[in-house]
């Protein structure tokens, strides 16, 4: 049987930048053309602009603007210039062994100049985050923190360096939550990704190879993404072609309103146009908690299976007999859906005794739920229906999906 996998995608990297002590690490800088796809733009005025008026976020529209024009759109510049004071630069410094954590050290070619370097050395990491709250809140990605022994925090245009706390991190979601001292400080409100839609512009804002502060627009690719990226599980993902690099982990995704809707985290090395962001929605639910330092993932029960949702061109090649549901991509090894025999391109319809439609309806489903409680799963292996009962386990903590 066929097995439909995300991994048409060869490689995917988490979006944080280390940057290797003794060397600096360069990059080819390529002018960029204009996005083709924005000269086919449809109309989006019902008529033209007047001389004097305004676009949708406030910002002058030009006197020769007609229904077709960028003009009738939000003024991109407006929003990353509100944006840009709440938007981070985040620097880590670590000890670790030579050879480990940055992949060039592992690089032959680069070992011809620099050799198996003895003993240990300190390596910088470079991320993104932004303030959610006027005291000096920061929110980011784990990844971006984990195993640092300083962090320090840059703003926009402030020659100051705040030492950073964390307050609480999470691996298996890959979030954490920072505190500086100070303020008051800018802040970015935090929107519903739940809303956003396949085909909605948006914005991301990071440090990018340490250019401070780069913007990129694109639009959201797909929802409810599974991948793998450095040994970390990832489920329902935005997907967006906003160009995010390394450095960008941590940034906001931004949407025309101005709101967060994603965390920037990773990007596929072997693609273009392929970056993934958690849902601000995800981060939302447990940021209490990650605040006060209490634990989440401790109390996350799960299945172990990466989904997707079915449509009807996966049944052209399962031959299922449904076409709504939850997709299994993946079992994981020594789970509790490998126990009770789950399989790829099973489809599961029901969960908990809830209709499954989606992907993230067996998210919903398995919610709250605890650890070593049953659930009673029905899917469809090819045209049986069958039912099956799945004693939940604790989240392992190198996943998070």
């Amino acid at each position: 049987m066929t097995h439909l996998g995300w991994r048409q995608i060869p490689a995917v990297i988490l979006a944080a930048f280390l940057i290797g002590a003794g060397f600096t690490a360069g990059m080819k800088v390529v002018e960029g053309a204009w996005p083709a796809a924005w000269n086919d733009l449809p109309a989006l005025a019902a008529s033209p602009a007047q001389p004097g008026a305004t676009t949708a976020a406030g910002g002058p529209s030009g006197s020769t603007a007609d229904p077709g024009s960028l003009a009738a759109l939000p003024d991109v510049a407006d929003i990353a210039d509100r944006a840009r004071g709440a938007v981070v630069q985040i620097v880590t410094t670590s000890t670790v062994g030579v050879g480990q954590g940055n992949p060039f050290w592992n690089d032959p070619f680069f070992r011809q100049f620099f050799g198996n370097l003895p003993g240990t050395q300190e390596q910088e990491g470079l991320g993104s985050g932004f303030i959610i709250d006027k005291s000096g809140i920061i929110l980011t990605n784990e990844h971006v923190i984990e195993g640092a022994d300083t962090i320090e925090v840059t703003l926009a245009d402030q020659p100051t360096k705040y030492p950073a706390k964390v307050l609480g991190a999470d691996r298996s979601l890959d979030l954490a939550v920072l505190k500086i001292s100070g303020g008051p400080f800018p802040t970015l409100p935090l929107g519903d990704s739940d809303k956003a839609r396949v085909g909605d512009w948006v914005i991301a804002v990071g440090n990018p190879y340490g250019l401070d502060h780069t913007v990129t627009v694109g639009v959201v690719s797909a929802k409810e993404r599974s991948i793998d990226a450095s040994g970390r599980h990832y489920d329902a993902l935005l997907q967006t072609d906003a160009a995010i690099n390394p450095g960008n982990s941590g940034g906001p995704l931004i949407d025309l309103a101005g709101e967060v809707i994603g965390i920037n985290t990773a990007v596929s090395t072997e693609g273009q146009g392929l970056g993934f962001a958690i849902p601000i929605n995800t981060a939302k639910a447990v940021l209490p908690k990650l605040e006060s330092g209490q634990s989440v993932s401790e109390e996350q029960a799960w299945m172990g299976v990466g989904v997707v949702d079915m449509v009807a061109a996966y049944n052209r090649v399962i031959h299922s007999g449904t076409e709504d549901g939850a997709l299994i991509e993946e079992v994981y090894p020594n789970t509790p859906a490998e126990a009770a025999g789950l399989e790829p391109n099973d489809v599961i319809v029901e969960a908990n005794g809830k209709p499954v439609h989606s992907a993230d309806d067996l998210i919903s489903a398995l919610q709250g739920l605890k650890v070593g409680q049953k659930v009673t799963i029905v899917y469809y292996r090819g045209m049986d229906r069958r039912t099956v009962t799945v004693t939940l386990a604790a989240m392992p903590s190198n996943v998070g999906g």
